[in-house]
């Protein structure tokens, strides 16, 4: 009898673990309550299988793009009909390239702990300085009022690009719920972009009231992309103002996609 009633405390103990283990994971998954935004791809470029992604933008009709690790970050400006690396530029092995943003002529490329800004001269990628920063790098981009970066939570900060001082922040939320972990971030068409770290959906965010107005679910085109294994979450956002024409892809994916967006 007694062998029987501790074998039933353990299974209802355990299930109570269980309940409450799910319950955790459910408070921390990013909330999807938005709609969601469709589109097309319409392209599929050519992109290094070797590059850990963390920042990417489109200027002048080229990728320019930041990667990511210890001792493997850089800045690349890469043709993209060939996926072809242009120009390159290394960082010291102790620095992890991160958000990647252009403003007036300059690139300004987050370090993910190190509490710098790299910044270069877009045209040659020569060193143009170096700026600080008080939180994590992890995404950014520019915007019509400064330079929008993230730092893994639920905030995106606006900055002056002369000095990298904050100037505001907006909580992210999606029906009331924050939305934490945002990574890479691109400006379209009025809205922030932003890529969400282990997640395979991009949140469209209103950068007046922080409120995410759709969600881009990336799951097929990480099919697509030949499902890669490991640490390859969708990271990195371009925008074509031109063409009207969105990329995305992920840490080390073999594939840039060209999307065409409809509400």
């Amino acid at each position: 009898m007694i062998q029987k009633m501790l074998l039933f405390y353990a299974v209802v103990r355990g299930r109570w673990l269980l309940f409450g283990a799910c319950l955790f994971w459910l408070a921390q998954a990013p909330p999807c309550l938005a709609d969601g935004l469709r589109y097309t791809v319409t392209n599929a470029l050519p992109h290094d299988p070797a590059a850990f992604t963390q920042g990417l933008l489109l200027k002048d009709g080229l990728f320019y793009e930041s990667t990511g690790l210890y001792g493997q970050s850089s800045l690349r400006r890469v043709d993209p009909a060939m996926g072809k690396v242009l120009a390159r530029r290394d960082l010291a092995p102790d620095l992890f390239g991160e958000g990647l943003a252009y403003w007036k002529g300059k690139l300004y490329q987050l370090t993910w702990q190190s509490g710098v800004v790299l910044v270069y001269d877009a045209k040659t990628l020569a060193p143009a300085g170096t700026l600080p920063l008080e939180t994590e790098g992890w995404g950014a981009a520019s915007t019509p009022s400064g330079i929008v970066t993230s730092d893994g939570s639920d905030t995106l900060t606006w900055r002056d690009p002369a000095t990298f001082k904050l100037v505001r922040t907006l909580h992210v939320t999606d029906h009331g719920r924050p939305v934490k972990l945002l990574n890479a971030l691109a400006w379209v068409e009025g809205s922030v972009f932003a890529n969400v770290w282990h997640d395979d959906r991009i949140a469209v965010i209103a950068p007046d009231t922080g409120r995410v107005t759709a969600w881009l679910d990336g799951a097929r085109l990480r099919v697509l992309a030949g499902n890669p294994p490991g640490e390859t979450d969708l990271n990195g956002i371009a925008w074509d103002p031109v063409r009207k024409r969105l990329y995305v892809t992920g840490k080390l994916w073999p594939k840039i996609f060209e999307l065409s967006l409809t509400r």
